[in-house]
């Protein structure tokens, strides 16, 4: 077997494994044999910044609101996702542990997105707790054991990033210490996110390299059945205030049920106030067809505890990542009662 085949064989066997488990619709399905949240568990640090192999999905995620030189908005984004057709590490070619990285740059006129594929045991890709690293290939973030200080680097066709992350406050954990449900049902995973960074650093496009700053927020997330069976998709916002709140909402989309709500107000000392189905709204105000899809990348948002009532619009509307689980992952800017920058999620649109 030549080695263009080879590789060829490869990539299909692990993006298989993607399919049958990291597939948006595909998160609702039984984890027999898996772990799962348990409401009450704690976490430890630093182990818990590494895997957790007896689960089945899991993954590193982070984006960055940047300004350039130019004084134009960009957006990062780097994620190294981890899916298990068992509950087991093997540090051999046997290894039931594969990965997937994604990796975006976003400018006001172009979108670049790229992803790769690793079998776990290969030492191609994976993540340890201390000293922190997690890459996928020459891709990397790694840094210190409280995340506190991290440097990001990727670079794939048409685009580059270097970045320099620096906490500007703690962890913080969603839900109940951490157990983020998911669906009325009870499904749920085990959720924290450093939402506080500062950055310096440099991008790349075909029109040159570029000094940025700006803010970023890192997800860590893991679990083996975060969805129910009548979910297929999720709107997630993230939002920067510029007096330091920050604000996590998600929507999780279902064909059969009312959709489901959950978030986190995070003030700027870290402390969090849980947001319930309810709390919040999230309508679209406009469409943008991208890639033969109707998405919206317009909305209102209000969070009426909070006095919050704002407009959010793209950076730019044709955010696709056109990869093999495609998604729409880009920046925004909001105004109304507050004016600031966050990130947009939303998955499961066909």
């Amino acid at each position: 077997m030549n080695v263009k085949a080879l590789l060829t064989l490869l990539f299909t066997l692990v993006a298989g494994s993607f399919s049958q488990a990291q597939s948006f619709a595909g998160l609702g399905e039984d984890a027999d044999g898996f772990a799962l949240p348990v409401l009450g568990d704690q976490f430890v640090f630093p182990e818990d910044h590494g895997p957790h192999p007896a689960f089945r999905i899991e993954w590193w995620y982070l984006t960055a609101n940047l300004i350039g030189a130019d004084g134009r908005d960009y957006g990062a984004q780097w994620t190294l996702f981890r899916s298990a057709r068992e509950p087991r590490a093997d540090a051999t070619w046997q290894s039931p542990q594969t990965w997937m990285g994604h990796a975006a740059l976003t400018t006001p006129e172009a979108h670049y997105a790229a992803e790769r594929f690793a079998r776990g045991g290969s030492g191609q890709a994976g993540a340890v707790a201390s000293p922190f690293a997690a890459w996928i290939d020459d891709w990397e973030m790694s840094g210190s054991d409280t995340l506190g200080e991290l440097r990001l680097t990727a670079r794939a066709g048409g685009f580059a990033y270097d970045l320099t992350l620096d906490a500007q406050g703690p962890l913080v954990f969603h839900g109940q210490d951490g157990h983020s449900v998911k669906s009325a049902e009870g499904q749920a995973s085990r959720y924290y996110s450093q939402p506080f960074y500062e950055v310096t650093g440099e991008i790349e496009t075909l029109a040159g390299p570029m000094q940025v700053t700006g803010t970023a927020w890192l997800d860590r997330e893991y679990s083996s059945q975060p969805l129910g069976r009548t979910q297929s998709g999720w709107d997630w916002f993230a939002f920067t205030f510029p007096d330091g709140h920050r604000l996590m909402a998600f929507e999780l989309r279902d064909s059969q049920n009312a959709d489901y709500q959950s978030g986190s107000w995070i003030a700027p000392d870290g402390r969090v106030t849980p947001l319930q189905p309810g709390d919040f709204e999230a309508e679209p105000n406009a469409w943008t067809d991208v890639d033969g899809r109707r998405i919206p990348t317009s909305w209102s948002f209000t969070y009426p505890a909070q006095g919050v009532d704002v407009e959010l619009t793209a950076v730019n509307p044709n955010a696709w990542n056109d990869l093999v689980f495609a998604y729409w992952e880009g920046p925004f800017r909001f105004s109304g009662t507050h004016n600031g920058t966050g990130y947009l999620e939303m998955t499961g649109y066909e």
